[in-house]
């Protein structure tokens, strides 16, 4: 019997949410449903909330501190869900990980180095490399048949050309694709950037939301070259929808490369988190099981129902069918819409707000990406509003 109920629409107007308080300033318009940002319109776990609020009720909101026990729900987590061995020591706190990400190329690169991504991609990982005055160079996956694969010997090729590689940030699982990356796919990463010298930063924030029985795999668990050479970030964040208690964290093995990376952290006092932060990540870890199981169950159901909708109703536009996440990655490309023409159709004749594939770099032209985290009969009534225009 379902515990849960992930069905029930909750309204989040005049919740500071950025999912539907900026669709004016986004979108140019505000009457759209709004299924972009990687936030999901469901309730947290009740375990989760009763003891936030419970801590809210004491009343004395002090300085926090990371316990033991904090500590101890990431290493269980890792060790039952992914089979990875960590150790206190080689965890910290980091707020958020699009700032670790900022945080490891100040740490580990210099202005004018270069930066491999994998577009399409999450766009921060273009975006912020920018923005520190580095040269983001792009090895795109290759899309085959309906499915991303990494592309090994452009990048052996990118690392001959380019001698001032220094950093390869990796979406783990892929983000907007769904891919989840195989043993052998992130050993051979593993291999050639090691033998390279590229830091590899693993970004495996969607690493609890794998569907249909796949795997994740932690990249720095694969090979030793691949354990010596990289940084990981996680957070309890999309699993549980809390991402606006940032609840990030960095987990480092090799020991030069955590005191480096941990020295950063501490003289620009970046390792504390907030009172929220270490006990939500605690109780989530430690009490979220069963909630986590049916919504990734309602998040399965929920890629069907996108899917044979499509198929039968709008077979112009096909899912590329995720392996993780609640993140639709939609191939317009059928349409023979311009990218412009693509992002009006969904936004001012559907009246939906998705996100435009080019964010993710070139690769995404005749592409969305849709928020499929949210109660069926939204996206019941998003369909039929993007039916209605096609």
């Amino acid at each position: 019997m379902k515990k849960y109920n992930f069905d029930q629409v909750i309204n989040r107007q005049n919740t500071d949410s950025l999912k539907y308080g900026v669709l004016k300033e986004r979108y140019g318009r505000d009457d759209l449903l709004p299924l972009w940002v990687a936030d999901m319109d469901f309730q947290s776990p009740p375990e989760l909330i009763d003891v936030l609020v419970k801590r809210c009720q004491h009343g004395i909101f002090g300085y926090p501190f990371a316990s033991q026990e904090y500590y101890q729900s990431i290493i269980d987590w890792q060790k039952k869900h992914h089979q990875w061995n960590v150790e206190k020591n080689e965890i910290s706190y980091i707020p958020g990980i699009v700032k670790g990400i900022a945080f490891a190329l100040d740490v580990f690169s210099e202005k004018g180095d270069q930066i491999i991504i994998q577009p399409p991609v999450y766009h921060p990982f273009r975006i912020i490399p920018n923005l520190h005055d580095r040269e983001v160079v792009n090895n795109p996956l290759i899309l085959e048949g309906d499915r991303y694969k990494m592309d090994f010997t452009g990048l052996e090729k990118l690392l001959i050309i380019n001698k001032k590689c220094k950093i390869l940030i990796l979406s783990n699982p892929h983000n907007p694709g769904g891919r989840v990356w195989s043993k052998e796919e992130l050993t051979q990463l593993a291999e050639i950037c090691y033998k390279n010298k590229v830091l590899v930063i693993s970004d495996e924030i969607h690493s609890d939301l794998v569907l249909n029985g796949n795997k994740h795999i932690p990249f720095a668990s694969v090979s030793q070259e691949a354990e010596q050479n990289s940084i990981t970030f996680n957070a309890p964040s999309k699993t549980f929808n809390i991402a606006g208690i940032v609840t990030s964290y960095s987990i480092i093995k090799n020991e030069k490369i955590r005191e480096k990376f941990h020295k950063y952290l501490v003289s620009n006092e970046l390792n504390d988190g907030t009172i929220f932060a270490y006990l939500a990540l605690q109780t989530a870890y430690e009490k979220g099981e069963e909630w986590l199981k049916e919504l990734k169950k309602y998040i399965e159901d929920n890629v069907k129902y996108v899917n044979d909708y499509l198929q039968n109703n709008i077979p112009q536009i096909k899912v590329m069918l995720p392996e993780a996440s609640f993140l639709l990655w939609l191939d317009c490309r059928e349409l023979h819409l311009s990218q412009k023409e693509l992002n009006s159709l969904f936004i001012n004749k559907a009246h939906l707000a998705l996100n435009d594939g080019e964010m993710f770099g070139k690769e995404g032209a005749g592409f969305m990406r849709m928020n499929i985290g949210c109660p069926r009969s939204l996206l019941e009534k998003a369909l039929h509003q993007l039916q209605k225009v096609i």
